[in-house]
């Protein structure tokens, strides 16, 4: 076995994203990486001046909301005492876009075959269709 130094996984909440954690979590200790669990989020647009009176005192932060979310779905999965050096990491953009930039520096990208947008019935989401075909080290999807 070769000696990997990082596996990426992606996560959104998502089942299929719990259990392409847990798998990744498997694979970084039998090879002895590290774990970077990525949830990329996307901007989404306040409703237009006008419609709605929202002042932006209460627009809540979503990269702090998503990385709570994040360190708890973490906890759920690995439990409070992981196998593997874990570290969240949250970042904004298109989540395939992210994801293919983070693969140039990991050993493996990891994601699940669905996640929560989409049509339930394909057997891969465009994300993970994305990711398997562009990304810069190899790719496992779990289903």
């Amino acid at each position: 076995m070769s000696a990997w130094r990082s596996i990426v996984v992606g996560v959104d909440g998502s089942p299929s994203s719990r259990k392409a954690l847990a798998w990744a979590a498997a694979e970084a200790a039998d090879h002895g990486a590290d774990l970077v669990v990525l949830n990329v989020w996307e901007h989404t647009l306040l409703p237009p001046a006008g419609s709605v009176s929202v002042s932006e005192h209460y627009v809540p932060d979503t990269s702090q909301r998503t990385a709570e979310d994040l360190v708890q779905v973490i906890k759920e999965e690995l439990g409070d005492d992981p196998p593997v050096r874990v570290t969240p990491a949250v970042k904004q953009g298109r989540p395939a876009k992210v994801l293919i930039e983070e693969s140039a520096g990991a050993d493996l990208l990891v994601v699940g075959n669905r996640g929560h947008g989409g049509f339930a019935g394909l057997v891969m989401g465009s994300v993970s269709q994305h990711v398997a075909a562009y990304a810069s080290c190899p790719v496992t999807v779990v289903r």
